[in-house]
């Protein structure tokens, strides 16, 4: 896909992504990289209309509880187990303005750190009350929240004793295809954000810290769930980080 600034037009433009702020392709401490990055020289394709222009979120029915683990997957009437958290923030685009109407999908391993997935390795227990993904669409002011539990650190095949930290994937697709942005969000505080290998593919540790959510403690529900701020900019050479794939070119 191609990266341009449209002249005397900037509304829905596409700013060329800064690949030293992004994470390499090929990171050898991040395992897998070295099957699925490319071996040739990326093209650029100029992109077509549909890709440029849609697609638009803003009447997509959404259930109500959509945008609420901790109830949306209930089996018996109960509630997910675990520290419950509300995650909000504000989706960007490249100039700072807000992009209402935009589809923000999550998805996240359980309080133990086990995803429901039937490729699921790690021993944790399953907790019958939590799916583990759900959606919203942002507001007028380009606004998501959605309320969880906080998933669990787990192992996983990389290293000897490689452990992903606490974290929460993130889908969003702007006001358009074009603007696609898949990315992780960690927790702050966390000791573990920064013995992670994926985290360490980042060459720039302020574009680590983009992708940690702040503790709010003005929007915390008392004596319910703690709050955390994460705000995603699509695109542009400040982008929050694509994760360690490079899409389409």
């Amino acid at each position: 896909m191609n990266d341009i600034i449209l002249p005397g037009d900037d509304q829905g433009a596409l700013f060329a992504r800064d690949r030293s702020w992004q994470p390499p392709a090929y990171t050898p401490g991040y395992k897998s990289t070295t099957f699925r990055a490319p071996r040739h020289a990326l093209l650029s394709l100029p992109g077509t209309a549909s890709e440029l222009t849609g697609p638009t979120f803003g009447d997509m029915p959404l259930n109500p509880l959509d945008n609420d683990l901790i109830r949306n997957y209930s089996q018996d009437g109960g509630e997910a187990i675990g520290q419950r958290l509300i995650v909000y923030g504000q989706v960007l685009d490249e100039n700072a303005r807000p992009v209402p109407g935009t589809l923000v999908e999550f998805w996240q391993a359980n309080a133990g750190g086990r995803y429901r997935h039937k490729r699921e390795g790690y021993l944790a227990p399953l907790d019958p009350n939590f799916g583990g993904c759900g959606r919203a669409i942002t507001d007028a002011n380009g606004f998501y929240h959605f309320r969880t539990v906080k998933p669990g650190a787990y192992p996983w095949p990389n290293g000897a004793n490689d452990w992903r930290p606490a974290h929460i994937h993130f889908s969003i697709f702007g006001h358009a295809f074009a603007q696609r942005l898949i990315t992780q969000m960690y927790f702050e505080g966390d000791p573990m954000i920064w013995q992670c290998p994926i985290v360490g593919s980042v060459p720039d540790k302020a574009g680590i810290t983009q992708l940690i959510a702040k503790l709010d403690r003005h929007n915390t529900t008392p004596m319910d769930a703690l709050a955390y701020r994460f705000d995603i900019v699509l695109r542009g050479r400040r982008s929050t980080l694509f994760e360690n794939k490079l899409e389409g070119n």
